[in-house]
């Protein structure tokens, strides 16, 4: 089934938050940000602002009705900054006016005295001086300490990964308007609307059914929407509700890109034991995480840190420490990969660095390490159908591995202002969000009179598919032509209590609701068809719209059976609750059972590099993924290369630039480069794992949203072992993005 949504996307018809036809009396939002990264408060004068014409009214904590607080996990981050700044672009005020072009105008108008303190930028440096978001934590197998003498090899290093800006199309953005009996309707480009429906009623100090939390589809979110888009809904809630009067506002990209958190930098130290046939005794690594200003999601994202730590390798010995330290940079937050990215560069990084040293190829040791069946992750759960060592030997037989390190050589033996290199990146994603409550949700059913249905789920389509795959599975309950069903908006009024549309969660969980809402209906419309072919139940089935009769088709069609069972006052509506079975994680004591599945998957990537110049060109990437029994392969072949790029992105070209005082650098499209159709890579080649998905994975069929933007980091490894070939005194070192400009220094460092 092709996407539903192709072609409203491509011919500008889908509607987003900016789309959506204003109300007459319509107020445009701006928002005055800290020009300080970190100060008290001393004079804020609005005086300017307030007398520009067209201004309706300027909102700061101070006509806060509830709490100043939209904090999620740990409530310590202010909507508006009361006495203390902690980031340039902290929110201060919001100017509400007739338009946004005087909006805009009237911040510039604001005039403010900061009393500066120190700043910091630096995760280390903040670990040294105890500013921590939380206390750290740690995961352990066996017994490190002791492992250490018994190692026939051992190597230490350092690991630096910056961040990523998410740059989704569509910036954050809200549009509140007051609706029937004092309550809000609140238009949102977010992943999580019971989220923001929840921090809206405490900022308003109303119960959370005042609030309705209305999402058609967002332009793109990678994570950056999942908790920050909250702030944005609350301010237009906030003026939505002081003034009677819609509000709306949608960001500036400057604004955007300076305001938001961005995917965790963080900065490592790794230890790692071999013996002598390359197995991994021991693993220790402490990782310090660049929070930002606030929690945010930082903690979650941390655990997702530890747990694929790594990677896909079978460690009998491990010590993994994470400190989450306080910045004065944007609250960072989700983003694709939630953690696992960092995570898994730092082991990959510990094997390269091992391999460099022993001069042998990296591929042996991952391959003498890859987590067999049944054999333990250091947070407790065995590794059921894992199915690492199956793609890798796929990959091997379907690409000829062999042939393409010996073309490689002898391309590199023949040039000598280019080189080529290559690398493999295998992959273990765990699906489930980390949080066990989270694994639930529910979708509501209606069947109308004519056979048409329509669904409504918890699942926010934000360019991933998840909309066609609900189709799909209501289709496929019913046995009916797909263009029967529509999908509604995400609306907190009739699927309450939503979990974010992340964690590549969002098909899983919203999907097997659906089913179970579906198979409900399901049994009721045949116990009518039963009743209307006077036979047994066993005899019935429908199929392509058809009452099928122990095989035999009879003349009754699906809208036949629908309108009889509405005559015969069937009910044709149903919820449909799902919950993550067996999962579950004992944080005192670290261990548990926290994902439903594992993904798995092996990449080969190639690239070639001008050693004059250190540009770069990615050749090839050839996977075999583990996609389980996909059920939309257009769909997720999709995801693959777009999660492999943008993957690629951040390990090479996305460069996240901050100067001493906080301010973001690379603050535009001119100055923060993302790949283009130029960079991509030239040829991106999927084989499909043959094996059976999981029961647990919606029909069978793998998550897919993040798993696949891992196979991004053996771009660094490729590009390093192509340096390599130039530069035979480059000893490999961790720095990413690996750009341009640091390839050319790699290349004639002496």
């Amino acid at each position: 089934m092709k996407n539903i949504d192709s072609k409203n996307h491509v011919t500008g018809k889908s509607v987003y938050v900016d789309d959506i036809p204003v109300q007459n009396g319509t107020l445009h939002g701006a928002i005055f940000g800290s020009p300080k990264a970190h100060g008290k408060i001393i004079n804020l004068d609005l005086t300017d602002a307030e007398s520009l014409d067209g201004v309706e009214q300027i909102f700061t904590f101070k006509d806060i009705p509830g709490r100043n607080q939209i904090g999620g996990i740990i409530e310590d981050e202010q909507l508006f900054a009361e006495n203390e700044v902690h980031f340039i672009g902290h929110p201060i005020a919001f100017i509400v006016a007739i338009n946004e072009d005087i909006a805009r105008k009237a911040v510039k108008l604001i005039n403010i005295k900061i009393d500066e303190l120190k700043v910091i930028t630096d995760p280390r440096e903040a670990q040294k001086k105890g500013h921590l978001l939380i206390p750290p934590r740690t995961f352990k197998m066996g017994n490190v300490e002791n492992e250490w003498s018994k190692c026939e090899y051992i190597f230490e290093g350092k690991v630096e990964n910056g961040g990523q800006e998410h740059l989704y199309i569509e910036t954050q953005g809200s549009y509140a308007y007051p609706i029937d009996n004092g309550s809000i309707k609140i238009h949102s480009s977010t992943q999580g609307a019971t989220l923001v429906q929840k921090i809206a009623a405490r900022v308003l100090g109303i119960p959370m059914h005042r609030i309705e939390i209305d999402v058609a589809r967002l332009g793109g979110a990678f994570g950056g929407k999942e908790d920050q888009a909250t702030a944005y809904a609350c301010m237009a809630a906030l003026a939505t509700y002081l003034l009677q009067k819609p509000v709306k506002i949608s960001l500036h990209r400057l604004d955007d890109m300076q305001m938001t958190g961005k995917r965790h930098p963080y900065s490592s130290d790794f230890k790692i034991g071999l013996s002598k046939d390359y197995k991994i005794k021991a693993f220790q690594t402490t990782m310090y995480q660049n929070g930002g200003a606030a929690n945010d999601l930082s903690p979650a994202i941390m655990e997702r840190t530890l747990f694929h730590s790594t990677n896909v390798y079978y460690i009998p010995n491990t010590k993994v420490t994470v400190y989450s330290c306080k910045t004065n940079l944007p609250p960072n937050t989700a983003f694709r990969g939630f953690g696992a990215p960092q995570g898994m560069f730092v082991i990959e990084s510990a094997i390269a660095k091992a391999a460099s040293e022993l001069n042998i190829s990296k591929q042996i040791i991952q391959k003498q390490n890859f987590i067999k069946e049944n054999e333990r992750f250091q947070y407790g759960q065995l590794a059921e159908n894992s199915n690492i060592i199956h793609c890798y030997q796929a990959a091997e037989r379907t690409y000829n591995i062999d042939q393409i390190e010996q073309e490689i050589e002898e391309f590199n033996s023949k040039n000598s202002n280019y080189k080529k290199g290559m690398s493999i990146m295998p992959i273990c994603f765990g699906i489930s969000f980390t949080k066990t409550p989270m694994n639930q949700a529910r979708a509501l059913v209606h069947i109308y009179q004519d056979g048409s249905l329509g669904i409504s789920t918890g699942a926010i389509e934000m360019g991933q598919g998840v909309n066609t795959k609900m189709i799909q599975v209501a289709a496929s309950v019913f046995s009916i032509n797909t263009k029967r069903i529509k999908i509604e908006s995400t609306n907190t009024t009739r699927v309450a209590n939503t979990s974010p549309t992340a964690a590549s969660s969002g098909a899983d969980l919203n999907g097997n609701a659906l089913r179970i809402a579906c198979i409900a209906l399901l049994e009721r419309l045949i116990k009518t068809a039963a009743k209307m072919l006077s036979c047994e139940l066993s005899e019935v089935r429908i199929k392509n719209e058809t009452i099928i009769r122990n095989g035999e088709k009879t003349e009754v069609t699906w809208e036949q059976l629908i309108e009889t069972a509405f005559l015969d006052r069937v009910c044709l509506t149903e919820n449909g609750h799902y919950a993550t079975p067996i999962i579950h994680f004992d944080k005192t004591k670290e261990t548990g059972h926290p994902f439903a599945y594992h993904v798995y998957g092996a990449s080969i990537v190639t690239v070639t590099v001008d050693c004059i110049r250190g540009t770069y060109e990615f050749d090839n990437v050839k996977i075999v993924h583990d996609f389980g029994n996909s059920m939309n392969s257009t769909i997720d072949n999709g995801q693959v290369e777009g999660g492999v790029v943008q993957g690629i992105g951040w390990m090479t070209m996305e460069e996240l630039s901050f100067a001493k005082d906080g301010r973001l650098l690379s603050n535009s499209l001119s100055t923060y480069k993302v790949p283009d159709i130029y960079s991509v890579p030239k040829n991106i080649d999927i084989t499909a794992l043959k094996t059976e998905g999981p029961e647990l994975a919606l029909l069978r069929s793998k998550a897919i949203g993040e798993p696949p933007l891992m196979y991004g980091i053996g771009a660094y490894f490729a590009l390093a072992n192509a340096i390599n070939s130039f530069n035979p005194n480059y000893k490999i070192d961790f720095d990413a993005p690996l750009t341009p400009e640091k390839v050319l220094m790699r290349l004639y460092k002496e």
